[in-house]
């Protein structure tokens, strides 16, 4: 079903099924030698969803390799890594409070060591958020002090939600924007999501993420569709058709840059290389990064 400006989806439907194949390629990643990532909650959370195939490839009945994919876990497990690794230095900089955007099935604010007296925010379409706060306390994971839910579409005035959960402006802030800059919202969505970040980010603030490089405008797309119909075969419920919204998004760290922030890109060779690891080589992920970046940035 094509996107609409104001449509939703849950965990087994639409964006929301990417964020449960990018929980299973956590999962995975995580019972590797040498893990690059320990997510304990990523293959009980994609269990909980019930999609055959993600499930399947959870426990080892399928491998990513089998979707033309091998590259996922790697990738899926650095990216997160990486961004892990951002947001302890941030916490060690002195911040205590975190906002992670889109949080999806990302367990971040369950398996970091946060530093006593932080404050933790996830924002997510309320369906998927309230789910999984219910499944993980169903399962003796309760959210901690300090960790609040703010369910809100991110094209409504989240921004405002955020502050009557009690996220304080004038703290210094890190956000996490992770799979959120690459296509899944139109362009001026991206651009109104840096602006609210930005207003609510006094100097000392971080942020970090993924984006999609411009001159690709639907470059994340055109990968979905490359990968659905074998993902489709296998399992009919998963549709990864239309997920994205066309049109050129402006380049978040130019955008950034232009206001207020001290902003940096990597390639992801550069991001496994700093992490002490080699790149896959696969056809796919060469594609994946021939578009994708690494955004960090400080607000000054």
């Amino acid at each position: 079903m094509p996107r609409t400006r104001d449509d939703s989806w849950d965990l087994k439907t639409g964006v929301g099924a990417t964020a449960t194949m990018v929980a299973a390629a956590r999962a995975v990643a995580s019972r590797q030698p040498d893990p690059l990532i320990c997510d304990p909650f990523a293959g009980v959370l994609v269990q909980a969803v019930g999609l055959k195939l993600f499930t399947q490839l959870v426990y080892g009945a399928i491998e990513f390799a089998d979707l033309g994919v091998d590259w996922m876990p790697a990738y899926f497990g650095m990216r997160s890594s990486s961004l892990d690794d951002f947001v302890r230095d941030a916490c060690r900089s002195g911040i205590r409070q975190a906002v992670i955007l889109a949080s999806g099935l990302d367990c971040r604010a369950y398996r970091l060591t946060w530093p006593p007296g932080m404050s933790i925010y996830e924002v997510d379409q309320p369906r998927v958020i309230e789910w999984k706060r219910d499944v993980l306390t169903g399962l003796g994971w309760p959210p901690q002090q300090g960790h609040h839910f703010v369910g809100i579409d991110l094209r409504h005035d989240w921004a405002e939600a955020l502050r009557q959960a009690g996220f304080d402006d004038a703290a210094p802030t890190v956000w996490v924007v992770e799979g959120l800059l690459i296509g899944y919202l139109p362009p001026e969505v991206h651009d109104e999501i840096l602006d609210a970040i930005t207003a609510l980010s006094p100097s000392g603030s971080q942020l970090a993420g993924d984006y999609v490089a411009s001159g690709r405008p639907d470059a994340l797309g055109e990968n979905l569709r490359k990968i659905h119909a074998r993902c489709n075969e296998l399992d009919p419920e998963i549709e990864l058709h239309g997920l994205t919204f066309a049109g050129q998004h402006a380049d978040p760290v130019a955008y950034l840059t232009e206001r207020g922030w001290t902003t940096r890109s990597a390639d992801l060779a550069e991001v496994f290389r700093t992490a002490g690891q080699t790149a896959p080589t696969t056809d796919g992920f060469v594609e994946l990064a021939s578009f994708t970046r690494m955004l960090s940035g400080l607000r000054t």
